[in-house]
């Protein structure tokens, strides 16, 4: 194997001749074995490293900082990376120490040995193209990674909102589709007084729609950058002009309107962007799990529980029970919300644990972010196409619990009162007779006025 000698401050490497990442990679992977998700398996992070890094050579070519050439010659490097080529030399663990700086290395790198092959050269030929002085000119991790990360958010955010449009959809088709199916509520699972299946399943739709403006609100907080910051905020080896030509150059290569912050100093310390999104994807998680809560329960049984709806048989339920079938998908649903509910503890800690002028903890915000984005749509796109898509109503069971209900008392409470209905509620619990019986047998209301009150339509929409 043809190998390259490469150095840093701390000494010599030698290192394949086939990768494209250098010492400082090689260094990292050395170094962090943590989680095995490597930073290529990414890819929107990727790109969006590759944007910054072109955002800053375009910057520095206008400021005449960087020759034309090179210019040209790491923008088309990043172009590939852009499009998708090259992810797999993005090799460090996506927890590392450093803060971020493997990551912004790993790029440095791979785009500094793309760069000389374009021109011809080497890889390793650090004289004509080098990670440090020409990739990362004007920069720093501090404020490179971060305004990746955002990048990449920003772009997840948006493609999380698809998912959640689809979930949503989903559950309008079924509430229009049990509009007619009335039921009994329930309230601290009891009987409460009726209502339509639809309208239990339009409640689900619109907490998905709510959580879908949550989301895009949080999407407008990241698109604050501390791009041309350095190493600390101050600006420190950047052009005074730099930040905001920059800032024009992401817009431009993103397509989004990012802008870059009044205070660089107090935007490279805080990381308050990050637990504002990880608390609107534990909202999400919560109210996704409650849906999922319910629809187990309205599932139960199907002879010893409610059986109100059937959710779609996936799979044999069980290795000793035949027949039984259980409701995995909505448990699996369960499973990653409580996992995203444990990333933001995580996020909240990483985000407290910054210290004076920099979170050294981005690098575990950032995987947590991603993996609570990811986990979702998934489990989103499945409950939408595997679960609710799917469901039917049993609408004698539902009919029925609504007709031997005591809640339909409450009904009743302006016409007879409050002490009434609680006798004849008693009554019906003590002898099993109806609350429609007991009312005639009292003489408390007449037959059609009894009728008029107790109808579906006037219990599901009273009047």
């Amino acid at each position: 194997m043809q190998l390259r000698k490469e150095h840093d401050f701390i000494g010599e490497m030698e290192i394949s001749g086939d990768v494209y990442y250098g010492i400082q990679t090689f260094r990292a992977l050395e170094n962090f074995c943590i989680t095995n998700r490597k930073l290529g398996e990414y890819p929107i992070f990727v790109a969006a490293l590759a944007k910054v890094k072109k955002a800053a050579a375009l910057a520095n070519k206008e400021l005449g900082l960087l020759e034309d050439k090179l210019c040209d010659a790491i923008c088309k490097a990043c172009d590939k990376i852009i499009d998708g080529e090259y992810h797999d030399q993005f090799v460090v663990d996506m927890i590392q120490g450093g803060a971020g700086t493997s990551t912004n290395m790993n790029a440095n790198e791979v785009i500094a040995n793309l760069a000389l092959e374009i021109m011809g050269h080497q890889k390793g030929e650090y004289q004509y193209c080098h990670p440090n002085d020409h990739v990362n000119l004007s920069q720093s991790t501090n404020d490179a990674y971060p305004t990746a990360l955002r990048i990449a958010l920003y772009e997840r955010l948006n493609n999380m909102t698809e998912y959640m449009e689809i979930l949503r959809e989903s559950f309008a088709k079924k509430s229009e589709e049990f509009q007619d199916v009335v039921k009994m509520g329930r309230t601290q699972l009891q009987d409460a007084v009726p209502m339509t299946l639809g309208q239990e399943f339009k409640t689900f739709e619109l907490m998905v729609e709510k959580d879908i403006e949550r989301i895009l609100e949080a999407r407008n907080l990241i698109r604050v950058i501390n791009l041309g910051g350095t190493a600390i905020g101050t600006g420190i080896n950047a052009h005074p002009d730099y930040k905001n030509i920059v800032e024009k150059k992401i817009q431009e290569i993103t397509g989004h309107p990012f802008v870059t912050a009044q205070d660089l100093i107090e935007a490279t310390q805080s990381t308050a962007a990050y637990v504002q999104v990880s608390g609107v994807l534990k909202r999400v998680a919560v109210k996704l799990s409650k849906i999922c809560n319910d629809l187990r329960l309205l599932n139960s049984g199907p002879r010893a529980g409610l059986n109100e709806i059937n959710l779609p048989k996936m799979q044999p339920g069980s290795s000793i029970m035949p027949g039984k079938v259980n409701p995995v998908i909505p448990e699996v649903v369960n499973q990653v919300c409580y996992s995203v509910i444990g990333n933001d503890i995580t996020i909240t800690m990483a985000a407290e644990g910054g210290q004076l002028q920099l979170n050294v903890f981005e690098p575990v915000i950032a995987y947590k972010l991603f993996e609570s984005i990811i986990m979702l749509n998934r489990a989103m796109e499945t409950l939408a196409r595997k679960c609710v898509d799917g469901i039917t109503a049993n609408k004698e069971v539902c009919k029925n619990f609504v007709l031997g209900s005591i809640g339909i008392v409450t009904a009743l409470n302006p016409y007879i009162g409050y002490e009434n209905s609680a006798s004849i509620a008693k009554e019906s619990l003590n002898t099993g007779k109806s609350v429609y019986e007991i009312v005639l047998e009292r003489g408390l209301l007449a037959k059609e006025q009894l009728d008029e009150i107790l109808s579906l339509e006037n219990l599901v929409y009273p009047k």
